[in-house]
């Protein structure tokens, strides 16, 4: 009997498809295209596009990789790394407030006070909801003098809150269920990586800062693509009832019971990249000690710095142009347009003055809270959101919190929350919800009510707004890595 021979077809990858998904044009796309197609030949083309996609939003995850680092030292900026200067961080660093600190995590303060430590810093803050995260604590508000701290304004640059109020009885989200989740599904895509085939259209997308930096240049066509999309993780869209107890000027609604359409989300591919990019600069450029290492910042007065003063508002725009693009679509459908939007961001740098200079202010996962700003605090797929007005409190810097805040890590969640739990909670509080995992249960984040006591110095609530129907990613993501990159599990 003649043996049978089974010919396996060969990868290959081609540098349309990989600036189609972000990669900046470059030495990367050749490295790209011969790293794959000669460690991972027989490798089907999409799961090699997955990890692609894998590197280029989380790089720092394979720098140690023996291959695939190879594609990640591409994408790191060409800085002589004998330019960079060594610093040392203060062995006293300033005072900053701590709001809440019953409900605050040893981690975050300890991430906090190394921030503090900074020779650049001026001024701190921590929010009740803050918890550990890359550089500066999510939660975390720091003022520094002329440079920018990319991890810490954080990777979704920009990431924000829309709240558009509509003149419609809430009651219908019951009546007319089927008809408001299908607004929701069709709206809008969950999921990282995922972007539109018919993508919009926005002037965000005409931004001259995407012909002036060739990084940008390089995102431009993922960043159409992904144009009105929500991510994964704690994103979400939602319906929901809002409620105003008092008629307040700045918000200039009258008491009532209200329809809501609440969403959070950011700015995509596009932040990500931005972040990773320079904060690698900001690495290479300020080499600092164990801890510290990922607050290197960047000084405005240098081309780095300007470029990446310019790439975060870009950021920014996208991240809000996302969220019109989702409410406009949803405005249409309803026949009928909000009498009021409230929106915000967090995750960003401003340049405000403290104590007669101007400073740059991080927040890190914090909600401006100046003077009569409005802002949108949400709660969990459960637990109410609030509509609130800043006081403009010098001692958090402005600033509120962002949300609840995590109790639990996304891995914690999922070991710990069964499905009928969740089940059981949703039914509680009367909440549907389309996607949505285990990791952001209601059960994985802080008290909401509790945080609010935390802040009463810092906003005045003038609304809530209670979720009813919950859009979110919910999707298990793939996870490559040097030990097992076939690993698939999530």
């Amino acid at each position: 009997m003649p043996g049978v021979f089974i010919i396996m077809s060969r990868l290959k990858i081609t540098g349309k498809e990989l600036r189609k998904i972000g990669y900046p044009q470059g030495p990367v796309i050749s490295v790209a295209m011969n790293v794959m197609e000669k460690h991972f030949k027989h490798l089907p083309h999409a799961e090699a596009i997955e990890i692609l996609k894998s590197i280029l939003q989380s790089p720092n995850q394979y720098a140690d990789d023996a291959v695939l680092g190879n594609i990640t030292k591409a994408l790191v900026p060409k800085v002589d790394p004998a330019s960079g200067e060594f610093i040392n961080i203060n062995e006293k660093g300033i005072s900053f407030n701590v709001f809440g600190v019953d409900h605050i995590e040893d981690g975050a303060l300890h991430q906090m006070n190394t921030a503090a430590r900074l020779p650049v810093s001026v001024a701190g803050a921590l929010m009740p909801d803050a918890h550990s995260g890359y550089g500066l604590p999510i939660g975390g508000v720091l003022a520094t003098k002329n440079v920018v701290i990319p991890y810490g304004v954080g990777v979704d640059i920009g990431c924000r809150m829309c709240l558009s109020i509509y003149d419609i009885n809430p009651q219908e989200l019951k009546q007319k269920e089927k008809y408001f989740t299908r607004e929701l599904n069709e709206a809008t895509l969950f999921g990282s990586g995922e972007g539109f085939t018919k993508p919009s259209g926005h002037e965000v997308l005409d931004h001259p800062a995407f012909d002036a930096l060739p990084l940008l240049k390089g995102l431009q066509d993922r960043a159409v693509k992904q144009l009105g999309s929500s991510g994964s993780g704690n994103h979400f869209v939602e319906f929901g009832i809002v409620q105003i107890e008092h008629k307040d000027e700045v918000l200039g609604i009258d008491a009532g019971t209200y329809l809501g359409l609440l969403s959070h989300s950011g700015s995509r591919g596009l932040g990500a990249n931005i972040a990773n990019y320079y904060t690698k600069i900001a690495k290479l450029k300020r080499k600092l000690p164990g801890d510290a290492a990922n607050l290197a910042w960047l000084d405005l007065n240098e081309e780095e710095g300007a470029e990446y003063w310019l790439a975060m508002n870009l950021a920014g725009d996208y991240a809000s142009a996302c969220h019109h693009i989702i409410h406009e679509k949803i405005a249409m459908q309803l026949g009928r347009q909000p009498f009021r939007m409230v929106e915000n961001h967090h995750n960003f740098a401003w340049k405000e003055m403290y104590e007669g200079e101007e400073v740059i202010v991080h927040r890190k996962g914090a909600t401006p809270a100046g003077e009569d700003v409005l802002g949108i605090i949400p709660g969990s797929m459960t637990a109410d959101g609030f509509i609130v007005k800043g006081k403009g409190l010098d001692a958090s810097l402005n600033s509120a919190s962002h949300g609840a805040g995590r109790k639990m890590s996304r891995t914690a969640a999922i070991n710990s929350i069964t499905q009928r739990a969740l089940q059981d909670e949703l039914l509680k509080y009367g909440v549907k919800l389309l996607g949505g995992g285990l990791d952001e249960a209601p059960f994985a984040y802080k008290n909401i009510e509790e945080v609010m006591k935390s802040q009463r110095s810092m906003v005045d609530v003038i609304g809530r707004f209670t979720p009813k129907i919950v859009k979110m990613d919910g999707g298990k993501h793939k996870i490559y890595g040097k030990k097992n990159r076939m690993n698939h599990s999530s």
